[in-house]
């Protein structure tokens, strides 16, 4: 007999915006269990925004960023008689908000501003003009599973 599937635990949202998502999001900053450290890097990255982009707030850049960034479809490999294909699946709701964050945070810290709060703010701001290098691997990730969908008859089971 199989176990029981865990639970997905419930998330607080953070004291500041009270939202689950900005939690979500300060968690994955988080390296080494500096919460502390992380949520100053967020909060930080937000007013970094809100000076360079006036007209709309910091938060709602962010969730902009986000939501450009979420992926519909991506690729899994699956061996089908010997040879590994690659088969194109639709991405489930919790996975796409986690690779979403995962390219905003894994690409900012690539960059070569100074501090964490500004290289987050560049990527955030070009992620929510639909440029950057986050958004470049959603557009990578959308032109693979374009690539495979004569494989999609093979969806996963």
């Amino acid at each position: 007999m199989r176990k029981k599937s865990s639970k997905p635990r419930v998330i607080s949202p953070d004291p500041k915006y009270k939202s689950v998502l900005v939690s979500t999001f300060i968690n994955k900053i988080m390296v080494d269990g500096k919460k502390g450290k992380a949520r100053e890097i967020f909060y930080s990255t937000i007013d970094k925004i809100s000076k360079e982009i006036e007209e709309v707030p910091g938060l709602e850049i962010f969730n902009k960023a986000i939501e450009n960034l979420t992926p519909s479809v991506e690729v899994k490999g699956r061996k089908v008689g010997g040879s590994s294909l690659l088969i194109p699946i639709e991405v489930r709701e919790r996975r796409k908000s986690f690779l979403s964050m995962r390219w905003l945070i894994t690409q900012s810290r690539k960059r070569t501003e100074k501090t964490m709060a500004e290289r987050l703010a560049k990527e955030i701001i070009e992620a929510s003009k639909e440029k950057g290098a986050a958004y470049s691997k959603k557009i990578e990730l959308h032109k693979s599973a374009e690539a495979h969908k004569a494989n999609a008859h093979m969806a996963l089971r």
